[in-house]
């Protein structure tokens, strides 16, 4: 009979996942960030634009100015900290599981198991996909949108962790011996 135990676990024994060595995301995928930012200026100016083409008169001289200027100091504060939470962000896969951090003022750190992973997709945007980038989503059981996706990749590896992870989550079993199909069989087995 076995007996049941519940011995208590030392916390300085756990794995410590902050001492892993995260890599970083592609340079390149900066520029994604950037060129995301530079639709959303667009955007913001032309809507001010059209504003002010037609309500001239909303507000003062001044007060355009002054809100031409907080659009510009509240875009490139934006573009200035994607710039250093960019630098932030990292990942690793590891035999059991995957490992993702991120966060500029409150940092994050996801680790999802591969045995919990249900589907891993690996999706490109347009620009990304100009810059030879892609990123991979893994989705857990549970939900409809990705528990966790790692932006930033070269296509090249993002397909190789892709592989990774399938075969992880649906290890390849033993293939059971066919015989080859032959049409004498089929033959032998019409006519039976």
């Amino acid at each position: 009979m076995n007996e049941f135990t519940n011995n208590p676990i030392e916390i300085d024994q756990l794995p410590k996942f902050e001492e892993v060595q995260l890599k970083g995301l592609h340079p390149k995928y900066i520029n994604v960030l950037l060129f995301n930012f530079l639709l959303l200026f667009i955007l913001i100016i032309g809507g001010f634009s059209t504003l002010f083409y037609f309500k001239k008169d909303a507000f003062s001289s001044t007060t355009w100015i002054l809100i031409l200027i907080g659009i510009l100091v509240f875009l490139a504060g934006l573009i200035v900290y994607t710039k250093l939470s960019f630098n932030k962000k990292g990942y690793a896969f590891r035999e059991h599981d995957t490992i993702y951090k991120s966060g500029l003022i409150s940092e994050t750190t996801t680790i999802i198991p591969f045995n919990r992973v249900q589907h891993v997709a690996l999706h490109q945007g347009f620009i990304s996909r100009k810059l030879g980038l892609a990123s991979i989503e893994l989705f857990t059981a549970g939900g409809s949108s990705s528990d966790l996706e790692i932006p930033g990749l070269l296509l090249a590896d993002a397909q190789i962790i892709k592989n990774l992870v399938s075969q992880k989550i649906n290890p390849p079993k033993k293939e059971e011996v066919i015989e080859p199909f032959s049409n004498e069989s089929f033959l032998t087995a019409e006519n039976e």
